[in-house]
């Protein structure tokens, strides 16, 4: 493979139909020859972080006043955390995506987080999307998806509903003006 498309936005083409991922932003935490890994970051969940800590058991008396949404990361595994965050932290199943942002996947976290000593940028998913090997090419090629790189704003700070949008004008696009029909030359 020439190049990754790993530390990512992977930005939903506006004809893109398929209802999983109509108008999505997704991280790209992995892209390899085996294929792509990706956190949707922008469909927030009925779940509170809050309440899930409840139903983990997980004490979070010391969290910050904001109750933090859980999102909807994608089809794949919906039972399985994952947290999005800038300080590695040293938690057990932390791994590095590019540019001081990490993925973490065990417990530790959450209890960091529960306790007030935990990241202060992160965000939380259940489920991940997944690409086989060339899928995820494939459908760029099929002006599925665009990519462009990751913006802290737009992952960490904005509304859910303005993340599509505004992952769009990182590369200078108006979203309105861009048809669904193929342009390759």
């Amino acid at each position: 493979m020439a190049s990754t498309l790993k530390n990512q936005f992977l930005v939903a083409m506006p004809g893109l139909e398929d209802e999983n991922f109509r108008q999505t932003v997704s991280l790209l935490c992995e892209h390899n020859d085996s294929g792509a890994i990706g956190l949707v970051i922008n469909r927030p969940t009925d779940l509170t972080l809050t309440a899930m800590l409840d139903q983990m058991g997980v004490a979070h008396e010391s969290m910050d006043a904001v109750d933090h949404v859980v999102f909807w990361g994608g089809p794949v595994q919906p039972e399985r955390g994952f947290v999005v965050h800038r300080e590695p932290g040293g938690w057990e199943s932390c791994m590095p995506i590019g540019n001081e942002l990490f993925i973490t996947t065990s417990r530790d976290v959450l209890a960091a987080i529960g306790e007030g000593r935990g990241p202060k940028e992160f965000l939380v998913t259940l489920g991940y999307a997944g690409w086989g090997a060339g899928q995820l090419e494939d459908e760029i090629l099929q002006n599925s998806w665009l990519n462009t790189p990751v913006d802290r704003q737009v992952l960490f700070h904005l509304p859910a509903r303005n993340r599509w949008q505004s992952a769009t004008r990182l590369l200078g696009l108006d979203v309105t003006q861009i048809g669904s029909g193929a342009g390759h030359a």
